[in-house]
């Protein structure tokens, strides 16, 4: 399905200038509203504050603030905007280990440089199409770890009903103000991005 995401809202987390530039140009070649720019996790922080972005696309960035960082406190800081809100990792490091550690720190999705246009389509289509239950133990809140479809009904399973409700009306929100778009601009038989 092709979607308009002209109304899309993405904050780029990324050090580099020209991959944030080379970014920036394939989200707009995929019709996003508004790409936002932070060169470090710290002021990526902050600007997700300010602007409550619909996806976050950070770099795994260096040092001890990086994008795993943000991640967690994205997901984990009682001052956090949107502890919902996915979170695609990219990063030239795909090391299983590396992996595993944002995938615990609650991204989304996992996206290796040098990426191709379609697989951040790919990614972004993901967050929206399939949007995973999110989960709360003692050590961990973020989109349930699990890629299949098993049922688990171990210690901590999942979280309390308003949160699930909360969770489900931040993600369907996204997905269905995009979808719409989408709808609309086929029915006026004008060209959908």
């Amino acid at each position: 399905m092709a979607y308009d995401f002209s109304s899309l809202k993405i904050l780029v987390i990324e050090g580099s200038n020209e991959m944030f530039t080379l970014t920036r140009s394939v989200l707009q070649a995929f019709g996003v509203g508004e790409v936002i720019h932070a060169n470090d996790a710290k002021a990526g922080l902050r600007k997700f504050g300010a602007t409550r972005p619909d996806i976050v696309i950070t770099d795994w960035l260096d040092g001890q603030n990086d994008g795993v960082w943000v991640t967690e406190e994205m997901r984990q800081s009682p001052q956090s905007s949107d502890h919902f809100v996915p979170i695609i990792m990219m990063t030239g490091f795909s090391q299983k280990k590396r992996v595993i550690r944002a995938r615990d720190a609650g991204i989304n999705e996992f996206l290796v440089k040098p990426f191709s246009a379609k697989t951040l389509y790919r990614k972004i289509e993901n967050v929206i199409e399939q949007p995973r239950e999110f989960i709360r133990s003692s050590d961990f809140f973020g989109p349930c770890r699990r890629r299949h479809d098993a049922e688990y009904d171990g210690p901590e399973h999942g979280m309390n009903p308003d949160e699930k409700k909360e969770q489900r009306s931040a993600l369907l929100q996204t997905a269905e103000g995009i979808r719409d778009k989408g709808r609309a601009a086929a029915a006026k038989g004008g060209k959908k991005k």
